[in-house]
């Protein structure tokens, strides 16, 4: 016997047993597209992390150049020992200031001075001098501690070697050695006290500018640029720059002494001098430079012992500078919202 018509059980059995085969390739081959895309971003993150590592060790093999060019730099690479006979170099090379890398702070060049005096090869003392000044205050304590050293250490000769130029702080610190050679063409001298300001008044009325600084005090705004010059303020800042050029002068009556071949006022007015010029009129004693003073001297070899400030340091003092300064707003802050939490 036949069995006809087809079971029904049997039809439908099979149209669904179709779906379920398709659905199941679909799943596999999107389970291989995700797997592929999965190891795709293993392997890029593994270069990823290996370039990083590259670049890392790149960056970490130049600091440690550098730092190591730093620490072995000497004046003239002759020598970095201190125990040897030798001209201890100190520079005085850029603008008087305090901070920056390519300045002249008191405080590097008076540890400077300190080491170079305290050295036990160290036969006399070169102030290595390229420079326009600066701040008086930075210039009279180098002068200070120059003073001081020459009197614990009366066998030690200090000289003060300009090379282009050594003018107004430059000179004053100059001004503390036993001997200024110059170069005869040199600039030398410029012993007076400067305090640049400007009117802008009418430029900032004609551009509709507003001058809306508030001060509690009627001497607070004192040569403001926005503001016509005061006569009284005028006069008392006029004494202001007088005092302290007077302290100037004194300095440099001072340090050279009867060396100071004229009286003429015009040497205290501002003025410079070639080397040659300085020479005759007795603000520099003679012509020479770092080389000839050694041949003078009869030593051979010279230890700078300026304190150097590598590029490195300086960012990474910067870097310092403000995380200290965050941290320490943050600080505060976080103290004055308790503060306020606990008087509520």
């Amino acid at each position: 016997m036949s069995d006809w018509p087809p079971k029904p059980f049997n039809q439908n059995t099979n149209q669904h047993n179709e779906p379920q085969a398709t659905c199941g390739q679909e799943w596999q081959l999107l389970e291989k597209v995700v797997m592929a895309s999965v190891t795709e971003q293993r392997r890029a993150r593994r270069w990823g992390i290996f370039f990083k590592a590259l670049t890392f060790l790149y960056l970490f093999i130049v600091i440690v150049g550098i730092l190591r060019s730093c620490n072995n730099a000497s004046s003239d690479g002759v020598s970095t020992s201190s125990s040897s006979s030798h001209l201890a170099v100190v520079d005085i090379v850029g603008t008087i200031q305090s901070g920056g890398s390519k300045s002249v702070d008191s405080a590097d060049t008076i540890k400077a001075l300190r080491q170079a005096f305290a050295a036990s090869g160290s036969k006399a003392i070169a102030l290595n001098i390229n420079s326009p000044g600066g701040s008086p205050v930075q210039s009279d304590e180098i002068w200070q501690e120059i003073r001081y050293q020459e009197k614990q250490h009366p066998d030690k000769k200090v000289y003060a070697v300009i090379g282009d130029m050594g003018a107004s702080g430059a000179y004053y610190i100059a001004s503390a050695a036993n001997e200024i050679w110059v170069n005869p063409s040199s600039l030398v001298g410029s012993i007076g006290v400067i305090m640049p300001n400007y009117g802008v008044a009418g430029l900032a009325q004609k551009l509709g500018v507003e001058d809306r600084t508030m001060t509690s005090g009627e001497n607070k705004d004192i040569l403001s640029m926005t503001k016509p010059i005061n006569p009284a303020q005028r006069t008392h800042v006029q004494a202001v720059l007088d005092d302290v050029h007077e302290h100037f002068i004194a300095a440099v009556k001072e340090g050279r002494g009867a060396r100071l071949k004229s009286n003429d006022p015009a040497i205290f007015s501002g003025l410079f001098w070639s080397g040659a010029q300085a020479v005759k009129i007795g603000i520099a004693d003679r012509t020479g430079g770092i080389e000839s003073l050694k041949r003078e001297l009869k030593l051979d070899k010279t230890v700078n012992y300026t304190v150097q400030r590598n590029p490195l340091e300086s960012v990474l003092g910067k870097m310092g500078a403000e995380f200290g300064q965050g941290f320490s707003e943050t600080v505060t802050q976080q103290l004055q919202s308790q503060k306020q939490v606990s008087l509520q």
